[in-house]
């Protein structure tokens, strides 16, 4: 198994203020959304990225797709940089990677049918000698949706038919990334389950893989190979998906784990409450960023920012105090 992304110290940063006006305010004039983080998604692996709103998850995924400019770091996308490519030179590498927007609808122009919807990539790749009826019915096989979807309009579908729409407009190339924003986002309980089954399949057959961003933990524990934990714009915890839920290190992954609706219902788990907001991007607390709202914070926290250390199976966290939990069944 080879390396499709990597990842190296990446930063992605927005100008707030005007220089003069950060010299009087004493105040970085930059809000920092995405702070040195580094990653690598194997081809096959599915990679999720967790954290709370405005956590930096969607800015970093935006970044690798171009999307967004990356202030520095490294994007290696098949053993190619494209960190610094003109919009030009990143079309070449976006026919093999393709995002799925984070709202199911609104994500869909309402101008256009399905059938355009989902034939789209082949015409901005200009992809000629096929036949775009024919590829949309295949598209719609796909995901399970039948030929009569053709001509519908993205107000005459449900949520689940409209995510599904998303996935065989985000897979129409074959890629071999695909990036999904919140992909159960807004939809009923049993629908999340079929488009997360959906999705799987489908990696499993087309060998695809998977950067997957979601504040939903249940999600990653169905999906995931691999996770990061984001606050702030940095990875607290990185490793294998099945070991972080296992034996968290840090105590926000802690508290993530004990709000989320628990797998197992003889679980005797209590639920971590975090006091106060996140820290605003633009004014950072000193020492460990997460201090504030930290449940066993003590004064090395407040002035000294903790470290990467790392535990068995490739789990590094960043945390003087870490936390040790370990599932006894």
């Amino acid at each position: 198994m080879s390396r499709l992304l990597e990842i190296e110290d990446l930063s992605v940063r927005y100008r707030m203020l005007p220089s003069w006006r950060a010299a009087m305010q004493s105040q970085d004039p930059y809000l920092n959304a995405v702070c040195g983080v580094s990653f690598a998604i194997e081809e096959g692996q599915s990679f999720a990225l967790v954290g709370e709103s405005g956590s930096g998850k969607s800015t970093l995924a935006r970044a690798i797709m171009g999307i967004e400019k990356a202030h520095s770091g490294s994007i290696r996308f098949q053993g190619h940089e494209l960190r610094g490519l003109s919009k030009r030179g990143y079309k070449s590498f976006r026919r093999n990677m393709s995002m799925m927007f984070q709202d199911p609808a609104g994500s869909l122009s309402p101008r256009l049918t399905v059938k355009r919807l989902i034939t789209e990539p082949f015409l901005i790749h200009q992809i000629r000698n096929t036949n775009i009826e024919d590829e949309a019915i295949k598209l719609l096989q796909m995901v399970g949706l039948g030929s009569e979807f053709l001509n519908r309009y993205p107000h005459q579908l449900s949520g689940g038919q409209a995510r599904r729409v998303g996935v065989a407009r985000a897979l129409a190339l074959s890629p071999k990334l695909l990036v999904a924003d919140e992909p159960t986002a807004g939809l009923d309980v049993s629908v999340q389950g079929e488009v997360l089954n959906l999705l799987l399949e489908l990696q499993q057959q087309q060998n695809i893989s998977v950067l997957i961003i979601t504040h939903n933990l249940n999600v990653v524990l169905h999906f995931a190979d691999r996770m990061a934990i984001m606050y702030l714009g940095r990875f607290i915890e990185q490793g294998a998906a099945q070991e972080i839920f296992l034996r968290p290190r840090h105590p926000y992954t802690q508290a993530l784990l004990s709000s989320s609706p628990e797998p197992d219902p003889d679980s005797k788990g209590s639920r971590i409450e975090l006091k106060g907001e996140v820290s605003s991007n633009m004014d950072r607390p000193a020492g460990c960023e997460f201090h504030p709202r930290c449940p066993i914070a003590q004064s090395l926290c407040t002035s000294t920012a903790p470290r990467e250390s790392s535990a068995d199976h490739g789990h590094s966290f960043s945390c003087h105090y870490p936390v040790a939990i370990f599932n006894e069944n």
